[in-house]
C-alpha cells in the first residue's frame, strides 16, 4: 500500500479532483493512503467519507473542527459525509496519545452526550434531503457482536506486533501506564468500523487525525483481506497554536461547539483573542473565505490585524452557531471592547465542582480565552491588568471560591478595558 506524507500542502503530481485541491490548499491534508488513487476516484463521482467521534463528552470542541471542516469542504464539492458517533466504541475508550485510560460511562451517559454531538454538527454539516450526510452510531452493529464470533471473523486479522508499533500504544507503555485489554481491542473496533460503513453504506474513505493513522490503516488492511475492497485513510494534521498547546485545550477545560457549554458570544471570544501568528493559518483552516482574501487578511499588520482577527471569529462563529448568532457576537464585541456595554447573559459557563477542586485564577483566565497559557496569566496578574468582579487581583496564586459568586451564581472576569466575561457555575 501506497501511503504519502503531504508537508508542503501540495501533492507531487497533478490533482484531477476539485476536492483534493481545496482540502490541500487549505492546509487540511497530512497523510493519505493512495493520494492518486483517491484523487482519481474524487475526480470520476460522489465519495463516501467518514470521521468518527467517542461520545465521550457532551459537546465536541474546537480540536474536532479540523475533521469537520474536511468533512464540510467534501460536502460542498458534491462528496456525502458521515459522521460516526461511538456508541459502541465510547464503552471501551480510545487511548491514542493519552497518558491514563478513559473512565467508562453508562449507557445513559453515552445517549446523553450523543445527543449533545448531534447538536455540535448540525450546523456543519447538512444532513437534509435524501442525499444529504448520514450520522449513524456503530453501537448498531458493535453491540450485535457476540464474543467468539468477533474473534473467529476478525481477530485473526490482526497480529499484536504490529499493533505495539504504534505511537499510541508504545507511549503508555513506555511511561509504563497501565494498557488494559479492553483499549487494546478499540483499533480493532475502529477497524471493524470502516468495513461495516464500507459495506452499508459505500464508504470508502475515512478521515480522522494524525494520531488516528495506524487505527485508519488497520480498516484499509481489513477491507482489503475480507473483501477484497480498496478503501482510503487521510488524516488531517495535529494543530497546536502559536505557543505550542493543542487546539481547543485550555488548562480549565475544552472550547465547546454547543452553546449551552459555551455562549457563542465566549465562542467569538476565543477566536478574536487568537494570537497573531496563528491568524494567517487558522483563517485558511477554519474560514471558507476564499483563498484570495485569506491572503490579503495574512498580509495585515499592527493595529490592522485586529480587524483579521475579528473577521476571523465572525467566520467560524457563523460556521458553528450560524450568521445571527456571529453577527450579534461582533456587534457584542465590538461594544464591549470600546466599553460601552457590560455582559448581560453569562458567556462561559463551568461546573460547580471546578470550585471544589480548587479552580485557579490562572485557570479561569485562560479557560475564557484571555490568556494562552498560565505563565501568560500569571504575567497579566502580576502587570495588574485582571479584575475579578471588578477589583484588580494582585496574587497570581488566588483560587476561586463560592464566596466570589454573585447573584446567579455568577462571576466577573476582565483582562484590561476591552475583554470581559461572565461566568456562570451550575
Amino acid at each position: 500500500m501506497t501511503t504519502h506524507m503531504i508537508e508542503a500542502g501540495r501533492p507531487a503530481t497533478k490533482l484531477k479532483s476539485e476536492a483534493l485541491q481545496v482540502l490541500l490548499e487549505r492546509g487540511l491534508v497530512h497523510q493519505c493512503t493512495d493520494l492518486e488513487t483517491l484523487d482519481r476516484n474524487l475526480a470520476a463521482g460522489p465519495v463516501t467519507a467518514y470521521a468518527g467521534f467517542d461520545a465521550t463528552a457532551a459537546s465536541l470542541h474546537v480540536g474536532h473542527l479540523m475533521p469537520l471542516m474536511t468533512m464540510r469542504w467534501l460536502q460542498k464539492l458534491g462528496h456525502r459525509p458521515i459522521l460516526l458517533l461511538g456508541g459502541g466504541t465510547s464503552r471501551v475508550g480510545d487511548p491514542s496519545f493519552r497518558n491514563e485510560a478513559r473512565p467508562l460511562l453508562g449507557d445513559e451517559q453515552i445517549a446523553a452526550n450523543i445527543s449533545g454531538i448531534r447538536h455540535s454538527v448540525e450546523r456543519l454539516i447538512d444532513f437534509r434531503g435524501e442525499d444529504g450526510a448520514l450520522l449513524v452510531d456503530n453501537a448498531d452493529w458493535l453491540t450485535e457482536f457476540r464474543f467468539l464470533e468477533f474473534l473467529r471473523d476478525f481477530g485473526s486479522q490482526f497480529t499484536v506486533n504490529r499493533m505495539m508499533t504504534f505511537d499510541s500504544v508504545k507511549s503508555r507503555l513506555e511511561a509504563q501506564m497501565p494498557l488494559t485489554v479492553l483499549e487494546f481491542c478499540y483499533m480493532m473496533l475502529q477497524a471493524v468500523d470502516f468495513l461495516e460503513l464500507s459495506r452499508r453504506h459505500a464508504c470508502t474513505l475515512q478521515i480522522g487525525g494524525s494520531d488516528q493513522w495506524g487505527n485508519i490503516i488497520n480498516g484499509v488492511e481489513l477491507a482489503r483481506k475480507g473483501d477484497g475492497k480498496q478503501l482510503f485513510g487521510l488524516t488531517v494534521p495535529l494543530i497546536t497554536t502559536a505557543s505550542g498547546a493543542k487546539m481547543g485545550k485550555t488548562a480549565a477545560g475544552a472550547v465547546w461547539l454547543h452553546p449551552e457549554h459555551l455562549s457563542p458570544f465566549g465562542f467569538w471570544q476565543f477566536w478574536r483573542n487568537t494570537a497573531d501568528a496563528d491568524v494567517p493559518r487558522f483563517l485558511r483552516l477554519f474560514t471558507e473565505l476564499p483563498m484570495t482574501e485569506v491572503l490579503r487578511l495574512s498580509e495585515l499588520q499592527g493595529a490592522e490585524l485586529n480587524e483579521a482577527k475579528k473577521i476571523l471569529a465572525t467566520q467560524v462563529t457563523a460556521i458553528v452557531h450560524g450568521a445571527e448568532e456571529a453577527r450579534n457576537a461582533r456587534e457584542q464585541g465590538d461594544r464591549l471592547f470600546a466599553g460601552e456595554e457590560e455582559l448581560a447573559a453569562p458567556t462561559h459557563r463551568l461546573d460547580l465542582q471546578h470550585l471544589a477542586d480548587g479552580l485557579g485564577l490562572l485557570q479561569l483566565v485562560v479557560h475564557v480565552g484571555f490568556a494562552t497559557s498560565t505563565s501568560d496569566a500569571w504575567r497579566l496578574v502580576e502587570g495588574g491588568g485582571v479584575r475579578l468582579n471588578g477589583r484588580v487581583v494582585e496574587d497570581p496564586r488566588r483560587r476561586i471560591a463560592v464566596g466570589d459568586l454573585a447573584a446567579e451564581d455568577q462571576l466577573t472576569l476582565a483582562v484590561g478595558r476591552r475583554r470581559k466575561a461572565l461566568v456562570a457555575f451550575d
